[in-house]
């Protein structure tokens, strides 16, 4: 059974009216399998993070079909939509972590869908289990900063603290929204490496937006591209050209996208064609 299957969906943006004329989703169809890792791509505004967020049913399709597990989640009650939802893990770009917490705190908020009550209280004062925090944070080289308040890190430092949380989470869904925006080269290489192993570890599906087009080929087998609400290509990487990657960060049309002529020989060679919007070749 697949984790994931959307078919013709049609997501809108927050707050549009129906007589809006362009959803932030458009016709979608796409099927993810069980552990499953594939990267989203595509120039900003694509649909990545409202993809992102339907998966993690936090945004209602205004048409099609979509079914998380087998189910569809906007047809259950509230009680069963909500632990459908504690299978699931987003982690936004920016993690929404109380400033003034500390970040032992942050990172073991992770497990109060598993607490009771009590036991969520009793941890505000005196963390539960503080060695479990220290271990997820050590793995994207952030453990010193375990008793330190939130509104003393760095941007970075706050992207690893959330994905330090998907580490304490038992959800079989990581949806991750653009981990690296922060982050320089060899943290970014430690971050996706340790959110596909323990993906693969869990036999979770993983869903990560990137900007980084040479990372996501680097690192996830199955590439799906955006472009204005619609799938452009969903590819394996061996099969991801950089005709494809120019025409999705240009708006030309792929089948449009062939490589240049070769120069005259006493022309000067033109520079390589990389796209803007932060992607890399």
């Amino acid at each position: 059974m697949p984790t994931y299957h959307l078919h013709d969906l049609t997501v809108r943006h927050r707050g549009a009216s129906h007589a809006a004329p362009l959803p932030a989703l458009r016709e979608l169809s796409l099927t993810i399998e069980q552990g499953e890792q594939l990267a989203l791509i595509g120039p900003s505004g694509a649909g990545k993070t409202t993809l992102l967020a339907t998966l993690a049913c936090a945004q209602q399709p205004a048409a099609g079909t979509f079914s998380i597990f087998g189910q569809d989640p906007w047809a259950l009650g509230e009680a069963a939509r909500h632990q459908l939802r504690a299978r699931l893990f987003l982690a936004p770009q920016t993690p929404p972590l109380p400033p003034r917490q500390r970040v032992v705190t942050a990172v073991l908020a992770a497990r109060l869908p598993q607490w009771s009550i009590w036991r969520a209280l009793a941890s505000l004062f005196k963390p539960a289990d503080p060695q479990a925090a220290w271990q997820a944070l050590s793995r994207f080289n952030l453990g010193d900063k375990l008793y330190a308040r939130v509104d003393r890190l760095s941007g970075g430092e706050r992207q690893r603290c959330g994905l330090a949380r998907l580490l304490l989470s038992p959800a079989q869904a990581l949806l991750v929204d653009e981990p690296l925006s922060a982050l320089d080269p060899v943290l970014s290489e430690i971050t996706l490496t340790t959110l596909r192993d323990e993906a693969a570890a869990r036999n979770a599906t993983l869903v990560c937006s990137l900007h980084q087009v040479e990372l996501a080929l680097a690192h996830f087998p199955r590439i799906v591209a955006l472009r204005a609400g619609r799938i452009v290509f969903d590819l394996p990487r061996e099969q991801v050209t950089p005709q494809l990657i120019a025409a999705l960060y240009q708006g030309v049309p792929a089948t449009d996208a062939a490589p240049a002529a070769a120069p005259a020989f006493d022309e000067p060679a033109p520079l390589p064609l990389k796209p803007d919007v932060g992607a890399c070749l």
